[in-house]
């Protein structure tokens, strides 16, 4: 999520200062995504400088004496982040995906190993995310958002155990046709050993 955006989205309701601004987007996200106070004074000054906020004269109880409002940009820009979609272009690098994307060409690595490994670990995850969403109430607008963000975080985990479920399985079929590949050209094929044949007593 960006930061930026955000906070205009939170500026829109009212005029905040630095530390609500921080305080505010930590609730409604779960502590998902933590920000220190100097990431949201830095994010709120660039605001400033590009005309999008503009500060209040007031302050508030959170001990914010310069409190920042929108500008007319600000609203434009705010609104305008409601109505346009996050665009999906070049993914994110993600840890895991590149140690599976090694580790399947890497001599001496067990991709099997590293996917029960990863696998035990995500199901953890699962396990506690799924203990904490069963304590929020989904009907209550206060636990709504975090409600949101933990079921993401819920849906991420279990399709990350179908992923891993999928590269176990297409490494076994590699693994298997190398060998197959391996074996030397014209070799007959032994199939299942055959039963010895009974001969009957006279």
């Amino acid at each position: 999520m960006s930061v930026k955006q955000g906070l205009l989205a939170l500026l829109s309701e009212e005029p905040m200062g630095v530390a609500r601004l921080r305080k505010e987007f930590e609730a409604r996200t779960g502590g998902t995504w933590p920000l220190n106070i100097g990431q949201v004074y830095t994010t709120v000054q660039r605001l400033e400088r590009d005309g999008l906020v503009a500060r209040a004269e007031e302050s508030d109880a959170d001990g914010d004496v310069d409190l920042y409002a929108l500008t007319d940009a600000g609203s434009e820009a705010a609104e305008g982040w409601w109505h346009t979609p996050v665009r999906r272009g070049a993914p994110e690098r993600d840890e895991l995906v590149i140690k599976v994307a090694l580790a399947v060409t890497a001599p001496g690595v067990s991709v099997r190993e590293v996917v029960q490994r990863q696998r035990t670990e995500t199901m953890r995850a699962l396990r506690d995310l799924t203990r904490l969403a069963a304590q929020t109430d989904p009907s209550s607008p206060a636990d709504l958002s975090f409600s949101l963000v933990l079921d993401n975080h819920i849906f991420t985990a279990e399709a990350e155990l179908r992923w891993l479920d999928h590269i176990e399985s297409r490494a076994e079929r590699a693994a298997s046709d190398a060998a197959h590949a391996a074996a030397p050209a014209g070799a007959p094929d032994a199939g299942p050993t055959p039963k010895p044949v009974a001969r009957s007593r006279r």
